[in-house]
């Protein structure tokens, strides 16, 4: 061994034991366990430093307090993007095909995600999201329903959001992102370098709509205003939204203004699309 190994090796030592000193001390300031916390710690290096992410500030809930959040979806990445702005776990809605992929089905399990069946009404991951707020969690979900790969500021929405937010009688939290990499695939991004950026709009408080989950037309103007605020903190103050059939697709001239023939939970369980 070199002088120059031996003189490294310790300093090495020290910077291990430091930074196994500083995991710990933090892990234990927050509500993760153990394994989400060694996630998160990943999560750091790949939005602080690959995608170098800049956010507006904390997601204005205090601990305990349930909510879901909203965002526009540019990339499969947003909700890791998303998760700077809070030190609590946020149960994302995943298509079931992920949630249970192999390599990344550990992830989801450990960040208690919630798998949602593409085709179909998913009752239960609906009622998994209503409980899981009730109890003070965060459920995060995008109203657009798949990642937007078009011109359009944001895609035509799907009351889901609306409706788990209703039942559970929690606030709503717009969020808007920009800058997140995307080639097209779910894993592509982790080798993309990026300009990230996280705004945290105010909550939506819903608390005059309690009791109407089941009428469309208060999911529907929810929706909307939802998308509105997503669009404000974009920056653009005359958005007009749009709600999506249950066939519509990126492309489709024929957004509906409102879902007719299309149920509550049918929108609520429509997981994500890349």
């Amino acid at each position: 061994m070199d002088s120059a190994t031996r003189f490294s090796l310790p300093i090495l030592l020290v910077l291990l034991v430091v930074f196994a000193a500083w995991f710990v001390i933090a892990w234990r300031r927050t509500q993760y366990t153990f394994l989400q916390a060694c996630i998160y710690v990943v999560n750091l290096f790949f939005t602080r430093v690959l995608w170098r992410t800049q956010t507006s500030g904390s997601l204005p809930v205090i601990n305990g307090q349930g909510a879901v959040i909203v965002s526009n979806h540019v990339s499969g990445i947003d909700p890791l993007l998303i998760q700077l702005c809070t030190n609590r776990v946020v149960h994302w809605m995943v298509a079931r095909e992920y949630y249970e992929a192999f390599g990344i089905s550990l992830i989801f399990r450990a960040l208690k995600s919630i798998p949602v069946n593409r085709g179909g009404i998913d009752t239960a991951s609906t009622k998994l999201a209503i409980r899981l707020a009730q109890q003070g969690g965060l459920v995060g979900l995008f109203p657009e329903g798949r990642v937007n790969m078009t011109e359009e500021l944001l895609l035509p929405g799907r009351p889901g959001a609306a409706l788990i937010a209703l039942r559970a009688r929690v606030p709503v939290i717009p969020c808007y992102v920009s800058g997140a990499p995307y080639n097209g695939t779910a894993l592509g991004s982790f080798f993309m370098t990026a300009h990230a950026r996280v705004v945290v709009g105010k909550p939506i408080d819903l608390s005059n709509y309690y009791g109407r989950d089941h009428d469309k037309s208060v999911l529907g103007e929810l929706t909307k205003e939802f998308l509105i605020e997503v669009a404000k903190l974009a920056g653009v103050n005359d958005f007009e939204p749009k709600l999506a059939g249950r066939n519509w697709k990126p492309g489709d001239e024929d957004a509906e203004n409102g879902s007719a023939g299309v149920t509550a939970e049918d929108e609520a369980t429509t997981p994500d699309h890349p």
